[in-house]
């Protein structure tokens, strides 16, 4: 069973910051392809389309496989990092990002890229597990939140670099080019991670035996907290996806703002957002305020998304507004990676970020079946509302964590 003394990983507090700031890095240019690789196609569809006769639907379809696969993976590969150690396994998600990357390059048929996107899904879908129990078991603690931050600030670039780098070589040579180059970059970064496996090492503790075992591995599964982590993360994830994928065109209708800026917008949320991960990470150097932290963070968001919905705004308003949007739910992000580490049994790590993490992915499947129909139905306020609604939810949800783990902790 996990008592309260087994929920709390020490670190020890006197690791030197050339160590620390070298598995910071190391994981953080590895979750940058991880992001870099999840844009790869979705820039391409116009070209795409012409090659293969096929229609968007259907090209949306391989990001449903991608993301599909990637979910049942990062919930399963959490217990295989456990009981192997994540340094292989993130040396095989990495190599897995870059076989699918030169399998869209060569691929002559529909459902050859198909079968590449489940590859490129099982490559990516270890991350999350991999990333987070190397930062928890070899980041000091006084730097954790600012590791939490660079995680996430190198993820955002990630998701920026993809469309910039496969646009500008399909234009400049062919998509078949730029998809190749995308392959070489992600077995670059494999290069430099095993150049430097040293700084990626981790013990890993004895598997338990007999009965002891099933207990052991599941056991994690019985804490309210990693459950409630989950949802919080499902609800996260669909912020997300809204943001992505429909709020900018929403506001634009809303407040007549011009085409160009409806990317401007995005932009300029990413932006913002990482930089809001800077100040985060700061503010996360203290664990117990963590829950108060996403909590004001996203509450500023969901102000400026009533705003956006009920405002009568200027069009030079908006763009400054997802700004506002994108810091305030950059400062909550490293404080909610806290959430999930406060939860987490010694040893069970990947197990319990693969799990938690998951919901990611289905929160990304499920939101646009909702949001997209309202902007079908050119419900463009609804989704605002909506917006700022799910980002109220993910606040009532920081705070349900906390008290199921003060929960568990009086009664353990």
């Amino acid at each position: 069973m996990f008592t309260s003394s087994s929920m709390r990983l020490p670190v020890p507090d006197t690791v030197s910051l050339r160590r620390d700031a070298g598995v910071i890095g190391l994981v953080g240019v590895a979750h940058l392809i991880s992001h870099f690789s999840q844009l790869l196609l979705a820039p391409l569809f116009p070209w795409l389309k012409d090659a293969f006769n096929v229609s968007y639907a259907e090209l949306g379809f391989l990001m449903t496989i991608f993301f599909v696969v990637s979910c049942a993976v990062q919930a399963l590969s959490g217990f295989v990092v456990d009981r192997f150690g994540p340094r292989p396994i993130l040396f095989a998600g990495l190599s897995l990002l870059g076989v699918a990357a030169f399998g869209y390059a060569i691929s002559t048929s529909y459902w050859m890229l198909a079968g590449f996107a489940v590859v490129g899904g099982v490559g990516n879908g270890v991350f999350h597990p991999v990333d987070y129990t190397l930062l928890n078991r070899k980041v000091s603690a006084p730097r954790l939140g600012h590791a939490y931050s660079v995680h996430g600030i190198t993820g955002s670039l990630g998701w920026a670099l993809a469309p910039a780098l496969v646009v500008t070589l399909t234009f400049a040579y062919s998509w078949r080019v730029a998809l190749a180059a995308a392959g070489v970059l992600a077995f670059a970064v494999l290069a430099l991670l095993l150049l430097n496996r040293d700084k990626l090492a981790l013990t890993v503790a004895a598997p338990a035996k007999g009965a002891a075992a099933a207990e052991s591995t599941l056991g994690f599964l019985k804490i309210p907290a990693v459950w409630m982590c989950f949802t919080f993360f499902f609800w996260y994830a669909m912020v997300l996806s809204v943001v992505q994928a429909f709020a900018p065109e929403a506001a634009r209708q809303l407040h007549q703002v011009p085409l160009p800026w409806v990317a401007m917008c995005l932009t300029i949320y990413m932006v913002c957002s990482a930089g809001g991960m800077v100040a985060g990470g700061f503010l996360a150097a203290d664990p117990k305020r963590c829950e108060r932290i996403v909590g004001a963070g996203m509450g500023v968001a969901a102000a400026v998304a009533l705003t956006l919905a009920l405002g009568h705004l200027a069009a030079w308003m908006v763009p400054v507004l997802f700004g506002g949007m994108g810091f305030a739910a950059g400062i909550a992000g490293p404080s909610r990676d806290l959430l999930v580490k406060r939860s987490t049994p010694e040893n069970a790590s990947g197990r319990v970020y693969g799990v938690v993490y998951a919901g990611l992915d289905i929160g990304q499947a499920v939101s646009p079946l909702i949001f997209g129909a309202l902007m079908d139905h050119g419900q463009y306020r609804g989704v605002l509302l909506g917006l700022a609604l799910v980002q109220g939810v993910l606040i009532a949800s920081a705070f349900n964590v906390r008290k199921v783990r003060r929960t568990a902790l009086v009664s353990a």
